[in-house]
């Protein structure tokens, strides 16, 4: 973009600065933002990962705390300097992020596991979980329940697990809030089995179902469990005999009713939770990951399970009889993780069916076909179907025709004319008809295109009054 109108933009008041974010900006593009003292453009600044290093360490010291928290999530290269100027920053929402930021230096990271604020401490154990041990011992001894329960966690927003120092062990399973965590790291006796089978927490004897060294009573006992989650944790076990298996599966699928439904109802709110979690029982049991299953494959590729094929279609040493089969699941889910694992095996027009009859369990971006490269005449094909799921890939083939992007350029579909948008060989007038679609994100798709013409950009610039 010509200099003149990114400086233009910097005049634009309605937006959140994203014209602060290009890798581009001079020097005296950055100073012109810093002296607008514009919020947003300043916040997307600091966001920005470019930045010289004697911006960074000027901005630490700006009034706002938005500022210098932002200037921590863009922190990818930041100097020693910057982070020693905002350890002991006055706002809690700093220190918070730097307590979350992998880009911290060691030795001042370790500080903030005496930081005044529990929120702060408790931030830095979910995401430090492989913390020094004189700081995971600091985090697990914490006065307060809030830093303790997230120093001794079943969930951590980083990997592997830590596993806490054994002299704590005792004291980690005395405590309520950190019981569940520690459980995973017992040498587990058949007396404290026993007890923690009978704890009131479902998480606790959920941890407990878990562990490799469950007695087989015991095991037995829990597949009985007024949790659905705990027993879910039964019906994943290697050593659950098969009856019991099966009846969880079937419990759990029958005592399911749409959440919807339960919006309507009388129910406590006790009776409510366990309701709401027998409904997550449902959908976990169908995205289960069984690294045993995956590790023994061929006894499950055809199980009753949707959970233990698709953990068998993990597997990369499957005959090619049985990656067929996977391939050819009633279940979407099954089909497309054996495509992901075998795509070698995967010719064109399987991953296109598989693409095409992609169902996803919950809303995501990703599909089947962004992990495969279909020849270009399949992808010019595609500008024709029916289908405009499958009209929203022809534009993955970089010499598209100009006559099938005008045409796909015109779309009664949003998204297709969306993915178009961008398109190098789009005929000008086209692009140009997009930049007024009715469709918001089908005219920011034609807006950032790099094919846009300059004079166009500058009437965009205009019409906003800029």
């Amino acid at each position: 973009m010509p200099l003149e109108l990114i400086r233009r933009l910097l005049a634009y008041r309605r937006g959140f600065g994203q014209v602060a974010k290009r890798a581009d900006l001079t020097v005296n593009l950055i100073a012109e933002i810093i002296a607008t003292d514009y919020h947003w453009l300043l916040h997307s600044l600091a966001l920005n990962p470019h930045l010289p290093n004697p911006v960074r360490i000027r901005l630490a010291e700006h009034s706002d705390p938005a500022i210098r928290t932002a200037l921590v999530v863009g922190s990818r290269d930041a100097p020693r300097e910057m982070f020693a100027r905002l350890i002991d920053d006055p706002d809690t929402r700093v220190r918070q992020q730097l307590a979350e930021s992998d880009h911290m230096p060691a030795d001042l990271r370790a500080r903030l596991a005496r930081d005044p604020d529990p929120e702060v401490r408790a931030s830095l154990a979910q995401w430090w979980p492989q913390a020094p041990e004189h700081v995971r011992r600091t985090l697990l001894t914490d006065p307060l329940d809030q830093v303790r329960a997230a120093a001794c966690a079943t969930y951590y927003r980083r990997l592997p697990h830590p596993v806490p120092p054994a002299d704590l062990i005792p004291g980690l399973l005395d405590d309520p809030v950190t019981r569940a965590g520690v459980v995973r790291h017992l040498h587990l006796t058949a007396e404290t089995a026993l007890r923690l089978s009978d704890d009131p927490d479902d998480e606790v004897r959920r941890q407990v179902a878990q562990h490799p060294q469950l007695p087989p009573d015991l095991r037995d006992r829990l597949g009985e469990d007024a949790s659905a989650s705990v027993r879910v944790a039964i019906f994943a076990r290697p050593d659950t005999p098969e009856p019991l298996r099966r009846r969880i599966y079937s419990e759990i699928q029958q005592a399911t009713a749409p959440l919807t439904d339960l919006l309507d109802s009388d129910l406590d709110d006790a009776a409510f939770l366990r309701k709401v979690e027998d409904s997550i029982a449902v959908t976990e049991l169908r995205n289960l990951h069984l690294t045993w299953v995956t590790a023994d494959s061929m006894p499950y590729v055809s199980s009753p399970y949707v959970c233990f094929r698709s953990s068998a279609a993990r597997s990369r040493s499957l005959p090619a009889e049985a990656v067929t089969r996977l391939l050819n699941d009633d279940e979407s889910i099954v089909r497309t993780t054996m495509a992901r694992h075998a795509s070698h095996l995967v010719d064109p027009a399987t991953a296109q069916r598989i693409d095409r009859d992609y169902r996803p369990d919950k809303k995501t971006k990703w599909r089947p076909a962004d992990d495969f490269t279909f020849p270009p005449q399949t992808l010019r094909r595609f500008a024709t179907d029916p289908d405009p799921r499958m009209r929203c890939l022809a534009p993955r083939d970089p010499d598209l025709a100009p006559e099938l992007a005008e045409q796909l350029a015109a779309d009664p579909e949003s998204w297709v004319r969306r993915a178009v948008a961008a398109h190098p060989r789009l005929p000008t007038p086209s692009l140009i008809t997009l930049l007024a679609d009715q469709s918001d994100w089908v005219a920011r798709a034609a807006a950032s295109s790099p094919s846009l013409p300059v004079t166009d950009m500058a009437r965009l610039l205009t019409l906003a009054g800029l």
